[in-house]
């Protein structure tokens, strides 16, 4: 995930930024509405409602977003945006970005590497080092067989499972990401967090005390932008841990 960090540390940031979430999950929807409003027959439609449902968005602010995308209400029309660059200490970061004012976000963006240490560079001087894939994280508890937990991601489509102390975390390539969600979650299995991320293929770990405090105030601002989907590094360590 481009992050380092335990279950825990990872529910605390998702609570930490909620309402910022719903933001970016109400663009998510809609920008999946535009492919049909009806999530019976729009795969990607049903993943985005399932993902707000699990944060807890109300759903009168679901069938608000549905509406936008379809055309039924009038909203923004969105661009997708993606920025790479380097973070203090060397760490490689893309930011992707879903937007109605491309000026406004490019602004923002570059601003933020700046102030805090950063550098943004080209398209392609970071990427590189990263490969496109469905990421599905599952807490570990005592209910959840291993070994069964694996076959049924492999027959939905996955590509591999890493068992960590306290999670399992699933790949699979971008386009089995919504079949492998929808079948696991069908079987009863829950995602502590799950999206098609920008997996580094190699890490980088700041060591400089300063470095890693530039770094986490970089990602942090960047995560609280409403334009900002996700933030995807190659940090090599937990920048939250305690």
């Amino acid at each position: 995930m481009g992050r380092h960090g335990t279950i825990a540390g990872r529910k605390a940031a998702q609570d930490s930024k909620r309402a910022a979430m719903f933001t970016k999950y109400a663009k998510a929807i809609t920008v999946a509405a535009k492919d049909g409003g009806d999530p019976e027959y729009n795969a990607g439609l049903r993943v985005a409602i399932e993902k707000a449902k699990a944060i807890s968005m109300p759903n009168d602010n679901i069938q608000r977003a549905i509406k936008k995308g379809t055309g039924e209400l009038e909203g923004a029309s969105y661009e997708e945006l993606s920025f790479e660059g380097y973070g203090a200490g060397g760490v490689a970061i893309i930011v992707d970005c879903l937007t109605d004012n491309t000026n406004r976000s490019t602004s923002f963006v570059r601003s933020t590497f700046d102030k805090h240490g950063g550098n943004l560079g080209t398209p392609g001087c970071v990427s590189y080092m990263f490969s496109r894939k469905g990421v599905l994280i599952i807490e570990k508890n005592d209910e959840i067989d291993e070994d069964a937990l694996m076959e049924a991601a492999l027959e939905a489509g996955a590509d591999d499972m890493e068992t960590a102390e306290d999670s399992f975390t699933i790949y699979t390539e971008p386009n089995a990401y919504t079949d492998v969600y929808q079948a696991l979650a069908e079987a009863g299995y829950e995602f502590v967090e799950s999206d098609v991320e920008m997996v580094p293929s190699m890490e980088s770990a700041p060591t400089d005390e300063n470095d890693i405090k530039k770094l986490r105030k970089l990602i942090d601002i960047l995560e609280d932008n409403d334009d900002v989907q996700k933030v995807h590094t190659n940090c090599g360590i937990d920048l939250y841990a305690e």
